[in-house]
């Protein structure tokens, strides 16, 4: 039984936190919600800190997840700048790690997210490298970006996931030089594989990005604290004057572990532990956003989701589960991104090795097509590019696990809602 006199604590302050605290208040519950955030920031969304916002296309305030004097207005009680250091679960309290202060709980969220990895090579040190995953992040590239554009500067990235690539189009936009540097034999091969990983190459080819596949960065090389050069296992030196690691980010675990919560296997991902509800080991914590791992029964597995719309629908399901709900979060993963003229949304869980083919319906080379990734006849997945509002259709076909007509999945002449009826 949920009252007034209980005391729910929010420790993180990403969308999926905001949006706990949102959802607490609009379900009616009148106790104390307390949320602590690690960044002196209000909380904001992460997405336009490698779109919009690093394009300088919208303005700072556009990215907060709620104007600041909302938190006093919905009576929650805002902590930024401050980081939690220890969960005691027996006494169920947490401690600020600043001055050791201590703040009961009756329930805990934990929405922690997660920070980026890190190159394990010499030179990372240098004033030129950059990661990008806080706004303060976001501010100091965009000036970097804007430097090297005015300069015909060259931006090393090291990885061609979906950061390296939004910031690649955002560099060539401001008019940088860009060389990115991928292990893999293509872009996003991890996600896309090579038949859609092969798009996006073309795509920045286009645009004057130069690609080196299958090396790694070994060394960052400078002078007198600035970035001259970085080198590949190959031998090559490739010419910089900044470099930004996209090499992928790894879930902030470290309060659970310390305090006994169950942690996933790190070459599953990682993350905290919970139910389909959210829920870890202990009934009184939760996790959400980039830093649980969920099991989807749809799919049949364990997850770990760092996409906006995670955070975005997990942060309420977890408020919702906490107040005593009947909540299952079984969404479909969703995400979405934009570069140069080229839009794309992807519905779905198709890892290579998953699907035995990929459908294409529509016109790949002008880059207006929805790309499936099936097996044995079921979808899998599906990436719309450049082709708008059929993400609930693509949504149910995933849903359906049910084999369709590969020959109509691929003609565009036929509804995709017949394809689910």
């Amino acid at each position: 039984m949920v009252d007034a006199d209980q005391t729910f604590v929010i420790v993180g302050g990403g969308l999926a936190g905001a949006k706990a605290a949102e959802t607490l208040r609009a379900e009616g519950f009148t106790g104390r919600v307390i949320l602590i955030c690690d960044e002196r920031d209000h909380p904001y969304e992460r997405p336009p800190l490698s779109k919009g916002y690093l394009l300088g296309k919208e303005e700072r305030d556009s990215v907060f997840v709620h104007e600041p004097a909302w938190y006093a207005r919905n009576d929650i009680e805002l902590h930024l700048g401050q980081t939690v250091d220890r969960i005691d679960r027996a006494a169920k309290t947490v401690r600020f790690g600043d001055d050791g202060t201590l703040v009961r709980y009756d329930k805990l969220l934990l929405v922690t997210g997660a920070e980026p990895r890190r190159l394990d090579i010499p030179g990372t040190d240098l004033t030129g490298v950059h990661h990008l995953r806080r706004l303060s992040h976001a501010e100091r590239l965009r000036r970097v970006l804007a430097a090297l554009g005015r300069d015909n500067g060259h931006l090393v990235i090291a990885g061609a996931g979906w950061i390296g690539l939004e910031v690649a189009a955002a560099a060539r936009e401001y008019g940088a030089e860009v060389t990115v540097i991928e292990p893999a034999p293509t872009p996003l091969h991890g996600v896309l594989g090579p038949e859609l990983g092969n798009v996006f190459a073309e795509l920045h080819r286009e645009h004057g990005v130069r690609f080196r596949f299958g090396v790694r960065l070994t060394e960052i090389v400078g002078q007198d604290g600035m970035v001259l050069a970085a080198r590949t296992d190959d031998g090559e030196e490739h010419p910089a004057h900044d470099v930004l690691a996209a090499i992928g980010a790894a879930p902030r675990t470290g309060l659970a572990e310390a305090a006994g919560l169950e942690t996933a296997d790190p070459a599953l991902g990682g993350g905290i532990v919970v139910d389909e509800r959210l829920r870890t080991g202990d009934p009184d914590i939760y996790a959400a956003g980039d830093v649980a791992s969920f099991p989807l029964a749809l799919i049949g597995t364990r997850l770990r989701v760092e996409h906006w719309a995670n955070a975005l629908n997990g942060g309420p399901a977890a408020a919702r589960s906490m107040l005593g709900r009947d909540v299952v979060h079984d969404r479909v993963p969703y995400f979405f991104s934009d570069q140069y003229d080229m839009g794309m949304e992807y519905s779905g869980w198709a890892p290579p090795g998953s699907y035995d083919e990929v459908v294409i319906r529509g016109d790949a080379g002008k880059r207006e097509f929805i790309a499936f990734w099936v097996q044995q006849g079921r979808v899998l997945a599906g990436m719309n590019v450049n082709v708008w509002d059929v993400t609930e259709q693509i949504q149910r076909l995933v849903r359906s696990r049910s084999p369709v007509n590969i020959e109509a999945l691929s003609d565009p002449h036929v509804p995709l809602d017949s394809l689910t009826s």
